[in-house]
């Protein structure tokens, strides 16, 4: 019992994670009761070709999210608080601004298709309505969970794995235009406010205020 306890004590800082629920509580809502009255467009969407098989980097987006958070929370509690911070902070602000500005976008594509990844992308286009788009929150969240990455000090040196980190960030945030999920402007504005919240987090320390150096040291 005494070892139970002490793994709780350890590892109870992985409750904060049940924000999610509070997330997709939000995201489930705004789904049914958004109506866009601002539509995101850029002349260089006409530009950017939809690619089908970036459905892959879009959807590997969770996967990218899970990875960090467990290795963060199994290594280093300040690394981990400041990638919850960054991304639950970021997403709340996201659905503000989409209740203060409804918006969405009409740049998707009919799929015809019946190839393996035309389904999966015609799945998303089903589950996934084309509003709230903008700021992007796949954006807004591969940057905070590379960022987390760059400032752990045990991945400091893994020059190979923050290679890894960077090339897929890069993957998903365009995979979001790629596949007419999204606009240019909503990729704009989601690195926008990955922006500010960086400056907060990393440069101002925010957390600091709010967490004792005690409770996010690193886990043994």
């Amino acid at each position: 019992m005494d070892s139970l306890k002490e793994k709780f004590e350890q590892y109870k800082h992985f409750s904060i994670l049940s924000y999610y629920i509070v997330i997709a509580i939000l995201y489930h809502t705004y789904e049914k009761i958004t109506i866009p009255k601002y539509f995101m467009y850029s002349r260089l969407d006409d530009y950017i070709p939809f690619v089908k098989e970036m459905v892959i980097p879009y959807l590997f987006w969770y996967i990218y999210i899970i990875i960090a958070l467990v290795y963060l929370g199994l290594t280093s509690k300040k690394d981990f608080y400041n990638l919850c911070a960054f991304m639950f902070i970021g997403m709340t602000i996201c659905f503000i601004i989409y209740a203060l500005f409804p918006n969405g976008q009409k740049l998707r594509p009919v799929i015809h298709g019946t190839d393996f990844f035309s389904r999966l992308v015609a799945y998303i286009y089903m589950v996934d309505t084309p509003t709230n788009s903008a700021p992007s929150m796949h954006t807004l969240d591969a940057i905070a969970v590379h960022v987390a990455f760059m400032k752990c000090d045990a991945l400091k040196k893994k020059y190979g794995i923050l290679t890894l980190s960077f090339i897929t960030m890069v993957l998903i945030i365009l995979s979001t235009v790629m596949l007419k999920q999204h606009s240019v402007l909503d990729l704009i504005y989601g690195v926008a406010l990955s922006l500010v919240l960086y400056l907060i987090i990393y440069k101002f320390n925010l957390l600091d205020h709010f967490i004792t150096e005690r409770s996010y040291h690193k886990i043994s």
